[in-house]
């Protein structure tokens, strides 16, 4: 991709969200604008990044689009273990050990940044801020696992699925994507069910019970939420896990 075509304002979604971990310094906010810049890549829908089983030797940085990560058993069946938003790395430290072992997958269009190993240790040794600010976005990373985790072994269908949607508009909040009430869902009804463990069948009677309920309207790959405080009700759902909440 030509650096003329794209403005710093499509990496404002990384620096936001960093920032809502760690207060970065100008210097560090310039410094991974630059390299940002200098390893920015497209990708499809439908493509994988990086699969189960490949090395890694770079960080990838999400400027738009939605992705996922999955793991596939031998007969084909896919469980998709978390999303990944703009603002999002896939994986800071991952080059730390020898092979991925999920896959990573684009779910729309994407824009990224892929930043080689050595430029992103560079970064992190030349500004503490932002070595915190990675560190702390691999920590929420974790938490987020165990709420999905207690999401597939413990919540009920409706819980789990108004769980997932106040996550994702948690997480699109601090980055700067949603619009009031509203946000993007541009996933199909086939990942709402790989991603909470229910058949498709039983994902689209769970949609029809939060929409009869007032709780969500789903609409040309568009979620609203009228009343997030009873939608956070229904799914028992505390955002604290995020450490990005600020009430706003």
């Amino acid at each position: 991709m030509p650096l003329s075509t794209v403005d710093r304002s499509a990496l404002q979604p990384v620096i936001r969200r960093l920032s809502a971990l760690r207060p970065l310094s100008t210097e560090a906010r310039a410094s991974l604008e630059y390299a940002m810049l200098e390893g920015l890549q497209r990708a499809g829908a439908g493509e994988d990044l990086i699969s189960e089983g490949d090395p890694v030797d770079s960080v990838r940085v999400v400027l738009s689009g939605w992705l996922c990560r999955y793991k596939t058993l031998e007969d084909g069946r896919r469980q998709i273990v978390n999303f990944i938003f703009p603002g999002e790395s896939c994986d800071a430290h991952a080059f730390l050990l020898p092979v991925m072992d999920h896959s990573i997958a684009t779910m729309t269009p994407v824009v990224y940044s892929e930043i080689k190993r050595a430029r992103f240790e560079s970064l992190m040794a030349g500004d503490r801020s932002l070595a915190e600010a990675f560190w702390c976005e691999t920590l929420v990373n974790i938490a987020i696992q165990r709420e999905w985790a207690i999401n597939l072994g413990r919540r009920v269908a409706v819980e789990r699925v108004a769980h997932l949607f106040c996550e994702t508009f948690e997480r699109l909040r601090v980055v700067g994507m949603v619009d009031g009430n509203s946000c993007v869902m541009p996933v199909t009804q086939m990942d709402l069910a790989d991603a909470t463990g229910l058949s498709v069948v039983h994902l689209n009677r769970t949609l029809q019970e939060l929409r009869a309920s007032g709780l969500i309207i789903l609409r040309e790959r568009m979620l609203t939420i009228p009343d997030l405080d009873a939608l956070k009700n229904a799914a028992l759902y505390s955002p604290s896990y995020l450490q990005l909440y600020r009430g706003d």
